[in-house]
C-alpha cells in the first residue's frame, strides 16, 4: 500500500521524507531515480540495497525509507553531506576477545560437565564465576553440598529429555522440567542437593554469579521460573526466538530480579537468521553455544564453544549457517569490581571471611545450623 499523502509512490515517499518539495531531490540524489523501487515492486535493485546498507536499515517492501531531516542549502537542495549527517548510526558489533571449547571434566558424584568459566582458560568474567553444561542421569548427580556468598542459576534446556530435582535443608524441594529455570541466592548459607529425576539424562547449564559484598550474607531465597510463563520474544519475521529470563529483548523483559544488572537470554536462530543484540557498554558479555552452527561476528561457532567479547562496540552479532539452526545463551553483566576469594562452594571477599565461613560450616552456625543433621531424600537416589 502507499502512504497517506496520496496513492502515488512519490506521495508514499513524502510521508517518510518530509516536505513534498524535497521528494524529487531525494530520489535524484539518493535513489538515482530508481524506477524499480518507486514502483514498489518486490525486489530491490542493487543501488537501493547499497543505500539501505549505508543508512543501517533492512530494505523491506512495500518500500520503507528511514525518516530524515533535510537541511536546506541556499538553493534549497538536499545535499549529499546533509544526507550523511542525517544517517542513522550503523550497528558496530563487539569483536571476539577470547574463544575456546569448554573442556569436559568430572563433577559431583559420577557426573560429567563441560566447564567454560572457572577454568585455566577463563578464571572468571566479573560478575560471572563459573559456567557448567551438564548432561547427567542417575546414578550421577550433585548430592548434598553447601553454598554461601553468591548466586546459582540452573537452567534445564527445553530440548532436555530428563528433569532435575532439588531439595535443601530449609525444607524447599522441587523439580525443574525442560525449559524451567531456578535462580537461587544461597546468601548466608544453604545446604542442598541437585539430582536428575531418573536415568534419563537432564541437559542444562548452571551459572554462578558473584554478589556485592554487602549482599553476601542475606537470607536464602529462590526465584523459580516456569517454562509456561517465561517470556518468549521474536524478531519481526519470526526467524529468531528469545527466551528472556533476565534483561530485555525485542520489547519483552525477563522476570528475574537481579541484585546487580545481569542479562540471561536463550537465543534460537533459524537457518540463515542474523541477530544484532545491543548490550550496555559497561557490561561484560559471554556467549555459550548450545547447538547448531553459525558465526559470531566473522568467526565460526559450534556446540560447547565459549566466547568472550571485547568491551568496545554496540553488542552481539550472531548469524546461523544457511543450512543449520543456531542456539546460544547470551549472558551479560555489570562488573562489580570487588575482591573475590573462592574456596570450593564458598565465595567471599577476603581470606578471613572464607576462614570464618569454613568455621561456620564445620560448627554448624551462622546460617549452617542444620547442615550436619540434615540429609536429603534425593541425594542417595541411584535409580
Amino acid at each position: 500500500t502507499t502512504g497517506t499523502t496520496g496513492s502515488s509512490p512519490l506521495g508514499f515517499l513524502s510521508d517518510c521524507v518530509g516536505e513534498e518539495s524535497h521528494v524529487d531531490e531525494y530520489v535524484n540524489h539518493v535513489l538515482v531515480s530508481c524506477t524499480q523501487c518507486l514502483e514498489l515492486i518486490k525486489t530491490p535493485c542493487t543501488t537501493c540495497q547499497n543505500i539501505a546498507i549505508f543508512f543501517g536499515k533492512s530494505l523491506r517492501f512495500p518500500l520503507v525509507i528511514p525518516q530524515f531531516t533535510f537541511q536546506r542549502s541556499s538553493s534549497h537542495s538536499a545535499t549529499t553531506s546533509s544526507l550523511r549527517s542525517a544517517a542513522i548510526k550503523m550497528f558496530t558489533p563487539r569483536l571476539i576477545a577470547k574463544k575456546f571449547v569448554a573442556r569436559e571434566q568430572g563433577e559431583g558424584a559420577g557426573a560429567r560437565v563441560h566447564r567454560s568459566i572457572g577454568t585455566t582458560r577463563l578464571r572468571n568474567l566479573d560478575p560471572f564465576l563459573m559456567l557448567d553444561e551438564f548432561n547427567v542421569g542417575l546414578p550421577g548427580g550433585f548430592p548434598d553440598h553447601p553454598h554461601r556468598g553468591f548466586e546459582t542459576v540452573t537452567y534445564v534446556l527445553p530440548t532436555s529429555k530428563g528433569h532435575m530435582c532439588h531439595e535443601d535443608f530449609l525444607g524447599n524441594k522441587g523439580e525443574l522440567r525442560p525449559g524451567d529455570l531456578q535462580w537461587m541466592t544461597p546468601g548466608k548459607g544453604i545446604m542442598h542437593a541437585e539430582m536428575p529425576k531418573s536415568e534419563v539424562p537432564a541437559h542444562g547449564l548452571q551459572l554462578w554469579i558473584n554478589l556485592p559484598s554487602k549482599s553476601r550474607m542475606v537470607e536464602p531465597k529462590y526465584q523459580e521460573i516456569s517454562r509456561d510463563t517465561v517470556p518468549h520474544a521474536f524478531n519481526d519475521d519470526k526467524s529468531i526466538e528469545a527466551i528472556v529470563f533476565a534483561g530485555e529483548v525485542f520489547g519483552k523483559r525477563g522476570p528475574i530480579e537481579t541484585v546487580a544488572p545481569v542479562t540471561y537470554v536463550h537465543f534460537m536462530l533459524q537457518k540463515g537468521a542474523k541477530l544484532e543484540y545491543p548490550i550496555p557498554e559497561s557490561h561484560h558479555v559471554f556467549v555459550y553455544a548450545v547447538s547448531g552452527t553459525g558465526k559470531c561476528v566473522e568467526h565460526s561457532i559450534e556446540p560447547h564453544e565459549a566466547i568472550v567479547l571485547e568491551m568496545k562496540g554496540d553488542g552481539v552479532l550472531l548469524q546461523a549457517d544457511d543450512n543449520d539452526n543456531l542456539e546460544v545463551i547470551v549472558m551479560t553483566g555489570q562488573p562489580l569490581e570487588e575482591p573475590v576469594v573462592q574456596y570450593g562452594p564458598f565465595v567471599m571477599s577476603t581470606g578471613d571471611e572464607i576462614r570464618q565461613t569454613w568455621e561456620d560450616f564445620q560448627l554448624a552456625k551462622n546460617g549452617f545450623e542444620n547442615a550436619h543433621s540434615w540429609a536429603s531424600e534425593i541425594g542417595n537416589r541411584r535409580r
